[in-house]
């Protein structure tokens, strides 16, 4: 992979089933960590808590973002230094855990996390609570649009510095032109969008890498309906409610490659936004 990248089998994954999610497992993970007999010594490490996660999931896999493409990430966080990060996707906290350690190392102040999945997201509170990052994670319960029209209205922030994206796969280019239509994403903010590689995402891929220029010459010609894949178009009722975004936001993307915790090849996609193109 990228930069001779290589992957340790030693502490891979279980393999991904068919079913691999929402069948149980995640509850039963909850209860094993809590059931440990270290648990005392665990409380209040991220880091513990984590590597407890991963032991699990080499049992029994879980759809986490993992060490090797966690460290993409942690590394973005370190030198981005965002005061405000957003993670669309939560599951069941390992990436809350993960990145808002590194927010509150780098000098962040919020990191909201949100969840459509009430269950998981309870597990995520739970599991951040443990490793003493209550203070710092919000979680969020429902659909992503609306948890993210919600933040504007509560007017907690103006800009999200670190927009992490890992949640259902067809929603991710809907919500980044939600975000920009909300005012959230301007000139120094940044997006980490996981699973570009597996299973894959041209549509949001296609925007990000677009010129300020493209976008509006796509979006003239087609309406702004051309950004929507077919399985997307079909799982997002057709069209994307009549968001729009702001074509004129300028991205510089790029593709980092690395792997699944299981050790499947993967990637993700880092777009800073560096400007407005005027009019």
């Amino acid at each position: 992979m990228g930069d001779g990248q290589k992957f340790d089998v030693a502490r891979a994954y279980a393999e991904q089933e068919k079913i691999y999610f929402d069948d149980g497992r995640e509850a039963e993970l909850l209860s094993h960590i809590l059931a440990r007999d270290d648990i005392d010594d665990i409380r209040g490490s991220p880091r513990k808590v984590l590597e407890a996660i991963d032991a699990f999931g080499t049992k029994r896999y879980l759809m986490n973002v993992g060490r090797d493409k966690g460290a993409i990430v942690t590394e973005l966080i370190a030198s981005a230094k965002p005061t405000v990060m957003v993670e669309l996707g939560g599951y069941v906290g390992y990436s809350a855990i993960l990145f808002a350690d590194a927010v509150r190392a780098a000098g962040g102040k919020q990191y909201f996390c949100l969840e459509h999945n009430a269950e998981f997201a309870s597990i995520i509170r739970t599991l951040s609570d443990l490793a003493g990052l209550a203070d710092l994670v919000t979680v969020m319960t429902g659909d992503s649009s609306d948890s993210l029209r919600l933040l504007k209205t509560r007017g907690l922030f103006t800009q999200i510095d670190l927009l992490f994206l890992d949640h259902y796969k067809p929603l991710y280019l809907r919500d980044l032109k939600l975000c920009e239509d909300l005012g959230f994403i301007r000139p120094g903010s940044t997006l980490a969008a996981d699973n570009v590689i597996k299973p894959g995402n041209p549509p949001y891929l296609e925007y990000v890498r677009c010129t300020a220029e493209q976008k509006r010459k796509k979006n003239l010609a087609s309406d702004g309906q051309a950004w929507s894949a077919g399985d997307e178009s079909r799982e997002t009722g057709g069209n994307d409610g009549g968001i729009r975004g702001n074509p004129s936001l300028i991205y510089e993307s790029s593709l980092i490659e690395s792997f699944e915790p299981t050790g499947v090849p993967d990637g993700v996609e880092i777009s800073r936004c560096v400007g407005l193109r005027q009019k």
